[in-house]
């Protein structure tokens, strides 16, 4: 610093600014030198919450509550989000969720966090790469952008070398790579020190044949030892299967305990605590456990504020922290207790609808029994119709084959509205892959057609053959007669709802020792998905004989046996079981065991449930059956909407006309 001199010394300057501001030449050097500390004081220690709070803005194109982003919208939030910071010695976070609980902006502040505070390799995970595409274009794109503190560390897309594309953002200290769990490329491209997997249920079995990609993605973090942060979060699915269930378990399983406003007594919230007037879904009203005393919906706020989570179980690893939360808690104004008993209300009678509602909306696993139905009660409600024909509310028809060693075994579906499905033919062709006859019949048996109830002729829109037994001779005999008719299907244990099917993909075959270009197109299909659905449909309740002369119909998914399957073909439908075993680490996995040692008959039911979802039943509108449904007109409608016979002249009786029908949706 200069010494004061005197005011009258010739060296001295103004004591003020001309211009008139008010700051002398003191002031003004003082503000760039507290200006200058400033930029080198480091940035505040904060935790995810705290910086979520300061500099998360919420945009209207990703969030319904446009913003500034606030915790103590969703307190259950904070204790999560703290545990990623670094300050904290967790490693490994487990959220086991329901849906619009406000998980998804938490670990999106994470990803913010990480790019301003506390810079490093992060990886983010969706179930597929096109998923991670949208959540890219849909959630961080905008996550940066409407952050001014992240803007300034992520250079735009368009700026040349900037290092910011759909799937990688580049920032000073580190960088953000997103991919998908099906993409084994994606789950090793780098080390990351931060990983975020969402919705891990979702994951296929494995990335691209190459094992697990929660396995594969976490030995991304290997080498950060004990700086690595880990986030696991997802809904869960089915019990014995569930990803995220499974990590829940092994963790400290923690509880987020709120108090009565009557007694002040902390409990955990559920579902059935929560009490309603029959019919009445707006009375809807939580039970405390402790006074019993109602709790009516606009004390959830407050309750939530007294809020904190408490570990019910005690966690193998330390570093391990599990929670877990039912949209019981949602804020006011997004899922409300009245909404929750709305869906509950609906999804009565319905095994898919309450397997929604525990997943989505209490965060719990679907409990799939897989029970097999008695085979001699569906003998007793086998029903008659002419053999061969398919009747009236069939529409298309599908098949599935079984290769065995010594055959080739068949079975034609035709299919309705709503699943609803019948048998039609059960084909057993002698002789196995080896021999050309055998599939000179097979490829015979797709130019055959089936009588229709109402005159028309079907021919089978797709048959789906399994390659487990001699796959190159599959693939060559389905490769000669084109995959719009004929899908090779793998099986793969496990349970995939969302997507039971997935492919094609090309693979190699050999044809008289010749490596060929491009393989067949094989589709691989989660059999316990079908095989669990068959069961279920096998189960439902059917209308009486009176019920139905009255006009009540088959409930959707019915499945109509002809009477002259015999017993040893239901045997083998009902020919496995769904068991709970326990994994060497003591998890609970769900397996199918044989009850006996055939079940072709279940297996062609699976094929043939497969053809149909490869042809696009699941997905088809309302257009496209009605459409189908107009190819097969019914005679006594037709004949009543064509009025009376003039007199004097007789109505000409009319045989059926001979129509062969083979819809253009099937491929």
């Amino acid at each position: 610093m200069y010494a004061p001199t005197s005011t009258n010394s010739p060296r001295s300057g103004p004591t003020s600014d001309e211009s008139g501001d008010g700051l002398t030449d003191f002031d003004g050097a003082a503000e760039i030198l507290r200006a200058w500390g400033n930029g080198l004081r480091p940035d505040p220690d904060l935790t995810v919450s705290e910086w979520a709070d300061r500099h998360r803005m919420l945009s209207g194109r990703a969030s319904a509550e446009p913003g500034r982003y606030r915790t103590v919208r969703t307190p259950y939030m904070r204790e999560i989000m703290d545990r990623l910071s670094p300050g904290d010695p967790t490693q490994r976070i487990v959220f086991m969720k329901a849906a619009q609980v406000g998980a998804t902006e938490a670990g999106n502040n994470w990803i913010g966090f990480a790019i301003h505070q506390a810079p490093g390799p992060m990886l983010a995970v969706q179930p597929t790469v096109e998923l991670a595409k949208r959540n890219s274009r849909q959630r961080i794109d905008p996550l940066i952008d409407e952050s001014p503190e992240l803007r300034e560390r992520v250079k735009p897309a368009r700026s040349r070398d900037a290092g910011n594309t759909m799937l990688s953002k580049e920032f000073a200290g580190g960088i953000l790579i997103m991919t998908g769990a099906n993409s084994a490329v994606g789950l090793r491209s780098t080390p990351a020190r931060y990983i975020f997997l969402d919705e891990v249920d979702a994951y296929p079995a494995s990335a691209d044949e190459e094992g697990d990609p929660v396995t594969l993605a976490e030995a991304r973090s290997l080498t950060f030892a004990h700086r690595r942060k880990m986030f696991l979060v997802s809904t869960p699915t089915i019990r014995g299967l569930s990803r995220i269930e499974r990590e829940f378990e092994a963790s400290d399983q923690r509880r987020f305990f709120v108090p009565c406003p009557h007694c002040g007594a902390m409990q955990w919230l559920k579902f059935d605590r929560l009490r309603w007037q029959k019919g009445r879904p707006e009375t809807a009203e939580y039970h405390c456990e402790g006074c019993d005393a109602a709790i009516a919906e606009h004390h959830k706020t407050a309750m939530l504020e007294g809020g904190e989570w408490r570990a019910t179980a005690t966690a193998a690893d330390p570093t391990t922290v599990g929670y877990h939360l039912s949209a019981l808690y949602s804020p006011i104004g997004w899922l409300s207790w009245e909404r929750i008993v709305r869906a509950w209300d609906a999804a009565q009678g319905s095994d898919e609808a309450i397997k929604a509602f525990r997943n989505t909306i209490l965060g719990e696993t679907w409990v799939e029994t897989g029970e097999a139905p008695d085979w001699q009660r569906l003998y007793d409600r086998r029903e008659r119709w002419t053999s061969g024909t398919v009747p009236a509310g069939g529409l298309f028809l599908t098949a599935g084959a079984d290769v065995q060693k010594d055959r080739i075994e068949v079975d034609v579906w035709a299919w309705g509205r709503g699943l609803e499905s019948w048998l039609i033919d059960h084909v057993v062709i002698e002789g196995g892959p080896d021999r050309h006859d055998a599939w000179s019949e097979l490829t015979a048996l797709l130019d055959r057609s089936w009588p229709h109830e109402r005159g028309a002729q079907l021919r089978i829109a797709r048959l789906a053959i399994d390659t487990g037994y001699e796959a190159p001779a599959v693939y060559s005999w389905s490769r000669a007669q084109g995959f719009a008719q004929v899908s090779p299907v793998k099986g793969v244990e496990g349970f995939n709802r969302s997507s039971p099917v997935s492919g094609p993909t090309f693979v190699d075959a050999t044809e008289g020792g010749k490596r060929l270009r491009r393989g067949a197109r094989l589709w691989t299909v989660a059999v316990s998905t079908f095989k669990a659905e068959t069961y279920r449909f096998l189960r439902l309740e059917r209308p009486t004989s009176e019920e139905r002369a009255e006009g009540a119909a088959f409930p959707p998914g019915t499945i109509h046996l002809p009477t002259w399957v015999e017993s040893e073909w239901l045997k083998q439908v009902v020919g496995e079981q769904l068991v709970t075993i326990r994994t060497k680490r003591g998890f609970a996995r769900l397996e199918w065991q044989k009850l006996r040692e055939r079940n072709e008959a279940l297996d062609c039911r699976v094929y043939a449930r497969a053809a149909a979802w490869i042809a696009g039943v699941d997905r088809w509108p309302d257009a496209r059956w009605q459409d189908l449904e107009r190819q097969f007109p019914d005679p006594d409608a037709m004949r009543a909407d064509s009025g009376p016979t003039p007199s004097g002249l007789p109505r000409m009786p009319q045989g059926p006309r001979r129509r062969t029908v083979r819809s253009t949706y099937m491929g």
